[in-house]
């Protein structure tokens, strides 16, 4: 029995997002959906809840099938309720009365502290309201949840809350979940679908052996291309010499073979695909400033602390050198943001114990994206520095900012394109210290890959905090962790991420 089947699905919003989708979802499969920015995950999910309908296929749900759908963003009518309430409005009224238990049970489950259950929603983190769409959807006891980038928000100790309560689910319940955070769908998915406008990829593999698996389905597709092209090419190479003989010996057998010939090279032409070519959401590169610096910042038993005053940790007597990637790891609340801040004050000049060498050139990302301002335009963050208007609508294109949108407000750009804005904005600045709070934010994989690839190559000296496992382990050198009010080396991340997840 399946719980869901899509036969020959395409949907075309403006360009064609994917065609010809083809696949079978059976109760406990947990498939991963995977695609770039804009690529057509959110919509697939859409037209599987049946909010949007395809433009050519069908798409069979068992009866009785009930959908939980985890869209990305809050209704803004949701925002005034409690988180309590936001989960109970997902029951009909008659469950509402009689059944309110159901919502602290789940919210239990979900390790929901008391105090936060009778806050407004709007007044709550990214995280928290997460916590509260999933919730609202598990509220209805579904047979197939879709979850629409489920860790945005979250840290490391509430994704391994979510990928235990989606192990403890029943077995017969499915989920699909679209996500850009590899290490979840490696832990939480067992099956991957890569999202394409040409033919989509399935594989009964989780997404890091299904990524190997893709690489080498997409070389074959390209050796078989190249010798079907190179059959065709060969087969029209004869039929020009026997057509040359053809003419000169007058022969109608031979222009007869000649035109069976040029029609074979046809066929064979129009039946051979080509290999798959990532359409790119817009290219990522660093640059990296030179500095005879040995040491660009020097920490000297700095107290980080909140703004009131409060010291939260000491930070001891350390220093970043040139090429170091160092990892700042610790709980929420720790005080990773304010040590990123209180680095950027020094940075920038302000007194502090924190010393930064004179030749420190500074490259600062925040996980908000606030030094974008929302009231600027693309095409205006670009021509600051001085790059001409042609080069400066070029290098945006290159970043995937579309003509039509480089005249736009930042605030109307989608997340994607917020985060490769700002990558070209630190680009251009040709820092030769990159101070980097949460940069995988909004990034999908393939944006990710292209960061991680930049620092690498550019040899970056970095200063960075990422809940994004994968990329911390690819990009960091030296890991920083705030523990018991001080700030120690440690020489791997995975003991803290094993605890981190523990304590979610």
């Amino acid at each position: 029995m399946s719980l869901l089947a899509l036969k020959d699905l395409s949907l075309t919003l403006g360009e064609p997002l994917f065609t010809d989708l083809s696949f079978t979802l059976h109760p406990g499969d947990r498939l991963g959906l995977v695609a770039a920015n804009g690529r057509g995950k959110s919509s697939l999910l859409k037209l599987i809840a049946g909010t949007l309908e395809p433009s050519v296929g069908d798409i069979t749900r068992a009866r009785g099938l009930k959908i939980g759908h985890v869209a990305q963003d809050v209704p803004t009518g949701l925002l005034p309720l409690t988180l309590r309430d936001a989960v109970l409005d997902a029951l009909d009224p008659e469950a509402r009365e009689y059944e309110s238990w159901r919502a602290d049970v789940l919210l239990d489950d979900l390790a929901v502290p008391e105090p936060f259950r009778d806050l407004p929603l709007g007044d709550l983190s990214g995280g928290w309201q997460r916590t509260a769409l999933l919730a609202r959807a598990a509220v209805g006891e579904p047979d197939l949840y879709l979850l629409d980038e489920p860790t945005n928000h979250l840290d490391l100790g509430r994704i391994g809350k979510l990928t235990d309560w989606l192990a403890g689910l029943p077995r017969a319940v499915a989920v699909i979940a679209a996500s850009h955070d590899r290490a979840f769908l490696d832990e939480a998915t067992g099956r991957t679908l890569f999202l394409r406008a040409g033919p989509s990829r399935f594989f009964a593999l989780p997404y890091g052996p299904a990524r190997a698996a893709l690489s080498e389905a997409d070389e074959a597709d390209a050796r078989a291309y190249e010798n079907r092209m190179k059959e065709a090419g060969q087969l029209r190479r004869q039929a020009a010499k026997l057509k040359n003989i053809g003419i000169n010996s007058g022969s109608d057998l031979l222009v007869v073979k000649t035109k069976q010939l040029n029609e074979r090279a046809e066929r064979i032409e129009e039946a051979a695909r080509p290999a798959h070519q990532e359409r790119s959401a817009g290219a990522i590169r660093l640059a990296n400033a030179g500095t005879h610096a040995k040491a660009l910042i020097a920490l000297n038993d700095a107290a980080i602390g909140t703004p009131d005053g409060r010291e939260l940790f000491r930070a001891g007597e350390k220093w970043i050198e040139r090429g170091d990637r160092v990892v700042l790891l610790g709980s929420n609340g720790a005080g990773k943001t304010r040590m990123i801040e209180a680095v950027r004050a020094a940075c920038l000049g302000a007194e502090s114990p924190i010393r930064a060498a004179a030749t420190l050139i500074l490259g600062h990302s925040d996980q908000s994206l606030a030094h974008l301002p929302d009231g600027a335009t693309p095409f205006d963050l670009i021509t600051r520095f001085d790059v001409g208007d042609q080069a400066a609508r070029t290098l945006l294109a290159g970043a995937g900012i579309r003509p039509d949108r480089q005249g736009a407000k930042v605030s109307t750009l989608s997340g994607g394109q917020k985060a490769r804005l700002a990558m070209l904005v630190l680009r251009l600045t040709r820092p030769n210290f990159y101070l980097l709070d949460e940069p995988t934010n909004h990034l999908d994989i393939e944006g990710q890959e292209a960061l991680e690839s930049e620092l690498l190559a550019q040899d970056a000296t970095c200063l960075l905090v990422s809940h994004d496992r994968q990329f911390v382990r690819n990009v960091g050198t030296r890991f920083w962790q705030i523990e018991r009010k001080r700030l120690i080396e440690v020489d791997d991340p995975e003991p803290f991420f094993d605890a981190a997840r523990a304590a979610g």
